[in-house]
C-alpha cells in the first residue's frame, strides 16, 4: 500500500525536496506527523509493505496543489492519499488569500482528478486548526476560529458526501488536549504543531487507519 501525504508546512516537516537527495532516506518523510505514522505503522505491521511518500510544501494552499498535482500526487499514485490543507487558504495576505469558495473548489477538483486516477483511491481529508498562542492571534482569536472553522466545514461536508473520505477532526482534540496544558505546548505560535502536537495528529490518523485497514 503506498501512502501519500500532502499539504503544507504542517505536513512538509522540513523534508529533503531535491530529486538529488531522494537518496538519502533518512531526510524524504520530513519531522511532521507523516514521520511519526511512518516510523510506528512500520515499526506494528511490516507484513503490509507500507509505503509512505511526503510531498507537502510549506507555505502552499490549494491554489498551488492544483498546480503540482500531476506530479506530486497523480504520477505518484497511492492507494491512500492523507491531505492537510486550509491553514495558509484561510490566514495569508490579501494578495494570496484563498476564498472559502475556492477553497472548496479547489479540493473537489484535486480529488475528482485522484478518483478518476485511481477509483479505488482511500482518502483521509485533516481538518485545518488553529490555537490562539502567537500574541497578535491571541488578540483576533475569536475571528481566526471562525475563519478556520469555514474551511473545516468544507472538510467535512466533502467528506460526508462521498463513503471513499474520511474526515479526520483535530480542532476538538486540540482544544480538549489545552484542558491538560497551555495551548504553546501543543502548537507553538498558532498554527505550526510542536512535537506533542504533532504526535497528536499521528495519533488521530492511526487509530482511523487501524479502523478502516486492519478491522
Amino acid at each position: 500500500m503506498r501512502i501519500l501525504f500532502q499539504g503544507d508546512s504542517i505536513t512538509d516537516g522540513n523534508r529533503y525536496k531535491d530529486e538529488e537527495h531522494r537518496w538519502d532516506l533518512n531526510h524524504q518523510i520530513g519531522h511532521s506527523y507523516a514521520f511519526i505514522v511512518n516510523s510506528l505503522l512500520g515499526l506494528k505491521y511490516p507484513e503490509m509493505k507500507l509505503e509512505f511518500v511526503n510531498r507537502g510544501i510549506s507555505g502552499n494552499t490549494t491554489r498551488n496543489l492544483c498546480e503540482r498535482w500531476q506530479e506530486d500526487a497523480l504520477d505518484i499514485n497511492p492507494d491512500l492519499l492523507s491531505l492537510l490543507i486550509g491553514v495558509n487558504d484561510c490566514v495569508h495576505p490579501v494578495k494570496t488569500h484563498v476564498s472559502v469558495e475556492e477553497y472548496e473548489s479547489n479540493l473537489l477538483k484535486l480529488l475528482s482528478l485522484s478518483f478518476d486516477r485511481n477509483p479505488n483511491l482511500r482518502v483521509y481529508l485533516l481538518e485545518p486548526f488553529f490555537l490562539p498562542t502567537k500574541d497578535d492571534f491571541a488578540q483576533r482569536s475569536s475571528f481566526w476560529r471562525d475563519e478556520i472553522s469555514k474551511y473545516s466545514a468544507v472538510c467535512r461536508k466533502i467528506a460526508n458526501a462521498d463513503k471513499r473520505i474520511r474526515f479526520i477532526e483535530l480542532q476538538e482534540r486540540f482544544d480538549s488536549a489545552c484542558e491538560q496544558r497551555e495551548c504553546a505546548y501543543w502548537i507553538w505560535d498558532g498554527i505550526h504543531p510542536t512535537e506533542c502536537g504533532h504526535g497528536l495528529i499521528a495519533e488521530e490518523w492511526i487509530k482511523a487507519f487501524e479502523t478502516d485497514f486492519l478491522k
